[in-house]
């Protein structure tokens, strides 16, 4: 004779349904966000991979501020028809990060001048500062999603993107084109290699993780014979132990002259035109400067 289902039948009917309610609901959940945030990652790439933003990302030296290159911009902005928008950023002790100007729509190469609160020399404060460098890149990147950027250090600005190249930079999607250091000591106060500081120790013992297809400019300037006033030559030629067989192209230049004191640099009319001719994607009408007040050393690694 046939059963009846009981009650406890159906009870433990409906608690199986709800069960696998439940489930699905609770999948969807987890679905959904999954699901967005792979939209968003996607949405993103996409955009950095179509970008034409290649800004040219400035670090001025100790003691100076976000406004250091301020005369810079003016120069060169004064030549020919592409007018280049003028960003800077502070980066403070506890993180914060604070912009000045903006990026004009349609501007494709905008300077960007990254400043910070703890501005102090020392190799204890370089690394702080690429840290800190750190943080402001990671925020432009995600902001302004380029895929590509040049680099101008002035004095230990160049030994703060040294060492950002090679403790944090590992994005494969952004390409550092180029990079060019003025003035800036390597090896701090030491005249020869032969006194090898912690800090160029450092910077040679991990420069294999710099950026293989990068071409680095390292401009000196010779007030004197020896140095630019402040910096030893020697100093600033102790670059070449960190980039050269490292990176793609490693070129050495010598400015010598009027201007060609270390605060001066970033306004020296060789500079400017190395920088024009060097750095910035477009031709601005400059060519390359000749005189015998230049020497140009270009080392390119195999």
């Amino acid at each position: 004779m046939h059963q009846k289902p009981t009650n406890s039948f159906y009870r433990s009917k409906r608690s199986a349904v709800m069960m696998l309610l439940l489930a699905v609901v609770l999948l969807g959940g987890l679905l959904f966000p999954a699901s967005h945030w792979a939209h968003q990652q996607t949405t993103g790439l996409r955009q950095r991979y179509n970008s034409k933003l290649s800004p040219v990302i400035m670090i001025p030296g100790s003691s100076a501020t976000q406004n250091r290159f301020d005369d810079l911009v003016k120069i060169l902005n004064s030549h020919g028809n592409k007018k280049h928008s003028l960003l800077k950023v502070k980066v403070y002790n506890d993180h914060r990060i604070t912009y000045e100007g903006k990026i004009r729509p349609g501007d494709n190469e905008p300077i960007i001048v990254v400043g910070f609160e703890n501005n102090k020399d020392g190799w204890e404060n370089i690394q702080k500062q690429a840290y800190y460098f750190h943080l402001a890149f990671d925020q432009l990147s995600e902001r302004y999603k380029f895929n590509n950027f040049k680099g101008i250090g002035h004095s230990n600005g160049g030994l703060i993107y040294a060492t950002f190249l090679e403790k944090y930079f590992t994005d494969d999607d952004i390409v550092c084109k180029k990079l060019m250091t003025i003035a800036s000591p390597f090896n701090f106060s030491e005249k020869s290699i032969a006194h090898k500081t912690q800090m160029l120790a450092y910077l040679i013992d991990h420069r294999q993780k710099l950026p293989a297809d990068m071409t680095v400019y390292s401009l000196a300037g010779t007030e004197s014979y020896e140095s630019d006033g402040l910096v030893p030559e020697g100093s600033v030629r102790a670059g070449k132990y960190i980039f050269q067989k490292q990176v793609a192209h490693f070129t050495e230049i010598t400015v010598t002259g009027e201007g060609s004191q270390h605060s001066d640099l970033p306004q020296n009319k060789q500079i400017v035109q190395y920088i024009q001719q060097y750095i910035l994607d477009l031709d601005h009408g400059f060519g390359r400067p000749n005189g015998p007040n230049v020497a140009d050393n270009d080392s390119h690694s195999n």
